[in-house]
């Protein structure tokens, strides 16, 4: 698989905690430069980052991140601030704990009223597999499947761990057909990508990628 494709399926990535402009103004270029998918920026940035790149680049932000037990209200109204703002993707985390305790007509119900909030806008959906049992992964690969999502995405990258390709493997088993797959966390290489965009992933979430890419330009290679 060349280089290309396989940055073309990245959502390039910078969601530190004291990111600055200056960081994000960067990652924007790169993005740009290197033909990703799209650039994934905290919700803070997002207004300006849509004034910069206009039409250049996808913008992508995310709700409820990393830990996804805030209200539904809060979920809802993020949404909606970061679409006004010129989000073009949600990428949201559901409340784990919910999952952990069965409750999947509620985290359904909450994918529900995000969808809502987010319009057309693509929308993906964080389960955080490292903190669930197969069995959980399996149901909610059924609630997002219903829910009116775009894509089931593996992880924030702010957990106890991140993608891995059995848990994709179980993604693309148990998902709609309709359904896309995100992975994200720990994506490190050419050949992480390229595994995970053989067993059907639509999207990476990483960062390593375009570093690479720039690395090896430097290189001269």
């Amino acid at each position: 698989m060349d280089k290309t494709t396989i940055l073309s399926h990245c959502d390039h990535t910078l969601l530190a905690v004291d990111a600055t402009w200056a960081e994000i103004r960067t990652v924007c270029d790169d993005a740009v430069r290197y033909g990703t998918a799209s650039v994934c920026i905290p919700p803070a940035f997002v207004k300006q980052a849509k004034d910069y790149l206009g039409d250049r680049m996808r913008v992508c932000t995310v709700i409820g991140f990393p830990n996804g037990y805030m209200t539904t209200a809060a979920k809802v109204f993020e949404t909606a601030d970061a679409v006004q703002n010129g989000a073009d993707e949600i990428d949201m985390v559901i409340h784990v704990g919910a999952a952990k305790a069965g409750d999947f007509d509620a985290i359904e119900a909450e994918i529900r009223a995000v969808r809502e909030a987010c319009k057309e806008k693509v929308l993906k959906v964080i389960i955080e597999t490292c903190l669930l049992t197969d069995e959980e992964k399996i149901a909610l690969c059924g609630v997002v499947s219903r829910s009116g999502a775009d894509i089931i995405k593996t992880s924030t990258g702010f957990s106890k761990g991140g993608a891995t390709r059995e848990d994709i493997a179980l993604f693309r088993a148990h998902i709609a057909p309709h359904l896309k797959m995100k992975a994200a966390g720990g994506i490190r290489s050419w050949q992480d990508a390229e595994d995970y965009l053989n067993l059907g992933c639509e999207r990476l979430g990483t960062s390593a990628i375009v570093k690479l890419m720039k690395n090896e330009a430097v290189a001269g290679y």
